[in-house]
């Protein structure tokens, strides 16, 4: 049977801090703390500012000078802390017989199954992306040809933009579902509403951040595909009632047409570099959350057997 937290502490001091003072004012500091009111256990603040760091994070995702893999720095700290609380016993025997573990095992699944999306989709983008890089540097020595295969790779890469913001839009719904977690759980333990609320505020963080992540990823793409599309336009037709303008105009033409494929390969390796960050950071909080929510799915198979 799990312990009965009541009124009693839901977290003990650390180790650090209890040898620090006399054993008698030890004893009657643990004694005088009672729940609510008491100093959440510093692996449960550490997973607070944690969570705060992330929210911070996805609030500012939408400035152009953001980067994705800063995003997935942000969650891969948050499931280490995540991680490190979920080692607690005090935190496991809060969540033994708590009503909304089925509702946070839902929330990861969810993170799982999107983040596994996200990886199948850098690959399609990396792929699509060497396409275009490729027909737009082909296209100087056979323009007719190679402007049919620009084409198909732009279209490509547009549509793998479009998955991107299609599943960054999902997991940014997803992010309101566990602010209904603790709302049910109005027979739970105060110690099990505290654990819960937490684990619920950490899903959707993680949610949240997930989906600024995609989006800034889909930003970075379709940048590059803008700039290949403009570089791709038809050049204006120069005037022909003055020769001069017409060498003139179809110069400046030119250059310009050089100017814009520059710009679009400088779009298309920024590109590349971001996708290489994001296959290994990616990966690592895709494996990171499997991790939580097999935690998680012991800690409720211990509860139903």
């Amino acid at each position: 049977m799990a312990p009965s937290f009541g009124r009693s502490i839901s977290f003990p001091l650390s180790p650090a801090r209890s040898s620090s003072k006399p054993r008698a004012a030890s004893a009657r500091h643990v004694r005088s703390i009672s729940l609510p009111s008491c100093r959440a256990h510093p692996l449960l603040t550490h997973l607070q500012t944690t969570i705060h760091a992330a929210r911070t994070w996805t609030a500012a995702a939408a400035e152009p000078t953001t980067s994705p893999s800063s995003g997935l720095a942000h969650l891969d700290a948050l499931h280490a802390a995540l991680a490190e609380l979920l080692l607690l016993p005090e935190a496991r025997a809060a969540l033994l017989h708590s009503a909304t573990a089925d509702c946070l095992l839902d929330g990861f699944l969810v993170l799982a199954d999107a983040h596994g999306t996200f990886q199948e989709a850098l690959l399609d983008l990396k792929r699509h992306a060497a396409d275009v890089q490729a027909a737009l540097r082909r296209r100087r020595l056979d323009h007719q040809a190679t402007t049919t295969r620009l084409a198909a790779a732009v279209r490509a890469q547009r549509h793998a933009d479009k998955d991107l913001a299609r599943l960054a839009s999902s997991v940014r719904a997803a992010a309101k579902f566990p602010a209904q977690l603790v709302a049910g759980s109005s027979g739970a333990s105060v110690a099990e509403i505290e654990v819960a609320g937490v684990l619920a505020e950490a899903v959707a963080a993680i949610a949240s951040a997930s989906a600024a992540v995609f989006s800034a990823v889909e930003s970075v793409s379709s940048a590059a595909t803008t700039a290949v599309i403009a570089s791709s336009s038809k050049k204006p037709a120069a005037t022909t009632l003055i020769s001069q303008l017409v060498t003139r105009s179809s110069k400046t033409a030119v250059s310009s047409g050089e100017d814009k494929e520059m710009a679009a390969l400088d779009r298309l390796e920024h590109l590349d570099e971001c996708i290489a960050k994001m296959e290994t950071g990616s990966d690592r909080v895709f494996r990171s959350i499997l991790q939580t929510r097999v935690a998680l799915l012991n800690i409720h198979t211990h509860t139903c057997c």
